[in-house]
């Protein structure tokens, strides 16, 4: 797996455990190790600018996870070589601060709440959704088996 890292903020990350995170998101989801994801940590002021950019919405947000191809959700089936070129699945961004102010909300842990929110981006990336009350559970459901491997619970 490649997966790119961009820290642009002030917040402090444990980068390698979001590495790992992330490689353990998407090769338990079947991609192969060819795969290439972006994960951007963000200020809430660029967030809010991507936020409203990319869905039309105003202030910042926790998690936005901008697919490469939005009109499908990635079916790793199809790319099951190893011999393939790289396949970038698209880029997940996530604004620490504002995780941080509502993990502290809700008396979360927030380095749990950043964890989930880049493995919840990983997950939309994959096509996951929580339109429906069956398709959020199913995400939560799929982010709660993830996190657990890396050692987090999902609140």
């Amino acid at each position: 797996m490649e997966i790119y890292l961009s820290d642009e903020q002030d917040v402090p990350l444990p980068i390698e455990s979001v590495r790992r995170l992330a490689c353990t998101v998407l090769e338990k989801e079947g991609l192969p190790p060819g795969t290439e994801v972006g994960i951007m940590f963000v200020t809430d002021d660029a967030m809010a600018g991507y936020n409203r950019r990319f869905l039309g919405k105003e202030g910042p947000t926790d998690v936005l996870a901008l697919p490469l191809n939005p009109a499908d959700a990635y079916d790793p089936a199809a790319h099951v070589s190893e011999v393939d070129p790289p396949h970038s699945i698209g880029d997940v961004f996530v604004a620490p601060h504002y995780v941080h102010e509502h993990a502290r909300e809700i008396g979360a842990d927030p380095g749990h709440e950043v964890s989930l929110m880049v493995t919840h981006g990983l997950l939309h990336l994959l096509g996951y959704d929580h339109v429906t009350e069956s398709d959020a559970d199913r995400m939560e459901d799929r982010e709660r088996v993830l996190l657990a491997m890396v050692g987090v619970e999902r609140r």
